[in-house]
């Protein structure tokens, strides 16, 4: 191993290349930067990037070095609004695929892993998600060696020897705390909690929404963990025997997820308590999702429109979100599942969340079951467009519906 100030990547990227990176909390920073470093001196590259918080991205992005994701989340937002982010709408399910077919940036991958066991074996520790389905169809791996990754279970682990090049740190994870939920969103997580029963298996996002859900569901028992992220939330309710898994149809009593995000605590917590952490070829799969009976999605919207439809991606014209996870989890959850919800505020800034009708499809309206705002609970199961649009109004902020009611009794809800 070596010092990362030491190392040469024009050894190991030429003009030309694909890169891809680890995201999140398992972002080889180290390795981030010194490609930054050192790009304008190896020549063009193309980079895919996932969920990011490295702010060198968007101050600092060199020419040299152009950005490909799934979604503008994070600090990639900016990229986006600059008009310097590629972005692939694709469902998460489809990444393992796209790399597999090589139409993903994919010649070289620069990981996070914890330090080799006794065999010589890394594990991608917290951070497994599509990085594990990348890795069988990348040429090149780049990691760092850091003492503070974890290693975990449920996916297959790297020898140290299959790394071209690794650099060892020591130090902490990137850690994002939930802020506390404001009186909307706590409204909304109430709303939410009191649709969840006893032996569901749940999936949500990280943030104050999804954190102030899972904090009002300790009177539950047996819910079970199927997600592609976890936060703190979840390791609480674990402590307090909410979460066993034991209704689970598959993987039962365990937690699956494909990464974790939080805080310290949360990433020092996850291999004592046997968190199986999984690829997305797996953890988002249909054939997966399938078995799990009593699975409640849980997700959030840029908004819905009065027949259901789901914007994740675009606000006024701007790439702002992602496909995700947020169709594949959706519909399982609509079609083989148990209830698909959709959570959001009734109003961003002097516009309403609940439009007429919305360009940008994300999650189509036959995945949708519920919509949550802090005015209600809309019920859109086996109702028709006129219903679902009088059901979206009536939930929307009181100052947009007039007008929304006005829509629904006209030309949308006759002719959608």
């Amino acid at each position: 191993m070596t010092g990362v100030g030491s190392l040469d990547l024009a050894r190991y990227i030429k003009a030309g290349d694909g890169i891809w990176w680890s995201q999140t909390s398992a972002e080889p920073t180290p390795l981030v930067h010194a490609l930054l470093d050192q790009v304008d001196r190896i020549g063009p590259v193309r980079a895919f990037v996932g969920m990011t918080w490295n702010t060198r991205l968007t101050t600092e992005l060199p020419e040299n070095l152009s950005v490909v994701s799934y979604g503008a989340l994070g600090e990639l937002r900016a990229l986006s609004k600059a008009g310097l982010l590629e972005v692939i709408p694709c469902n998460y399910s489809a990444l393992p695929r796209l790399f597999a077919q090589g139409a993903l940036p994919h010649d070289v991958g620069l990981v996070q892993v914890s330090p080799p066991d006794a065999d010589g074996l890394c594990s991608l520790g917290v951070g497994v998600d599509y990085i594990a389905d990348a890795l069988d169809h990348t040429r090149v791996l780049i990691a760092e060696v850091n003492h503070q990754m974890p290693s975990t279970i449920g996916s297959t682990k790297i020898p140290l020897a299959r790394f071209a090049a690794t650099v060892e740190t020591d130090r902490p994870l990137l850690a994002l705390v939930s802020p506390p939920a404001s009186q909307t969103e706590s409204t909304i997580a109430a709303l939410v909690a009191g649709l969840v029963e006893d032996g569901d298996t749940l999936q949500l996002g990280v943030g104050a929404l999804p954190s102030a859900v899972l904090a009002r569901l300790s009177e539950r028992n047996d819910l079970g963990i199927h997600s592609g992220m976890i936060s703190d939330g979840v390791v609480e309710l674990i402590d307090l025997g909410v979460i066993t898994g034991d209704a689970k149809e598959i993987d039962r009593g365990v937690v699956v997820t494909g990464a974790a995000l939080g805080s310290s605590a949360l990433y020092e917590r996850v291999g004592e308590l046997g968190i199986q952490f999984r690829p997305a070829s797996y953890t988002h799969s249909p054939q997966t999702l399938s078995q799990l009976r009593r699975l409640v999605s849980v997700n959030s919207a840029i908004e819905v429109d009065l027949t259901g439809q789901v914007n994740a991606e675009r606000r006024h014209g701007t790439y702002v979100g992602a496909v995700g996870g947020q169709s594949d989890f959706s519909r399982a959850a609509s079609l083989t599942g148990r209830r698909s919800i959709i959570a959001l505020r009734s109003r961003s800034g002097s516009h309403s969340t609940i439009v007429p009708s919305t360009r940008t499809v994300t999650t189509s309206r036959a995945d949708v079951d519920v919509v949550v705002t802090e005015h209600g609970i809309a019920e859109l199961r086996g109702h028709g467009f006129r219903e679902r649009a009088r059901r979206l109004a009536a939930i929307a902020d009181p100052e947009f519906r007039a007008e929304l009611e006005e829509t629904f009794v006209g030309r949308v809800a006759l002719t959608a």
